[in-house]
């Protein structure tokens, strides 16, 4: 997978961003390609190696995209009540950084919430995957953020079937 300036990709822990430049880093006698990757105020470096399509892909497309939103309206799966095999499942499902985990996860972490009070590592995973997606959301559709972020929670609520696709 190849990415040029200017490319939209979404990052595997920061989220949606852009490739600024390509530089060739001399580490350890070892010359790498480096993706300069814009996400938000936060400039990161993404050595082009085998293990790439792990950390950088490019966002899903509209079509595929308006899956997710099926998956948001979904009654979400169980979350373990221990908070440790919590954690650790939802660490699992974050690594790909797929849209579609994205999605679970938010989904999970909702459903999870309404029963029990969300504890720190929580609202920390539900923020990072909302920004991750809301990125995501608003360059697919070309949407503010806002209007994106407006979107998720109507899919989210019970009246999910209202939404226009």
């Amino acid at each position: 997978m190849n990415f040029h300036e200017g490319d939209p990709v979404m990052h595997w822990t920061y989220g949606f961003g852009q490739v600024v430049r390509l530089e060739e880093r001399d580490l350890a006698g070892a010359t790498t390609l480096y993706y300069a990757v814009q996400v938000r105020d936060l400039t990161v470096w993404v050595p082009a190696d085998a293990k790439l399509e792990t950390r950088l892909r490019p966002p899903t497309p509209q079509t595929e995209f308006k899956k997710m939103i099926n998956i948001l309206s979904s009654p979400g799966k169980p979350l373990p009540e221990d908070r440790h095999e919590r954690k650790t499942r939802l660490q699992e499902m974050q690594r790909d950084g797929r849209t579609e985990s994205l999605c679970h996860i938010i989904c999970d972490l909702h459903a999870f919430q309404k029963a029990k009070s969300l504890n720190d590592n929580d609202q920390v995973v539900l923020k990072q995957s909302q920004t991750s997606l809301l990125g995501e959301w608003g360059f697919v559709f070309s949407i503010p953020y806002a209007q994106a972020e407006l979107d998720m929670h109507r899919a989210l609520s019970p009246k999910a079937h209202e939404i226009k696709e």
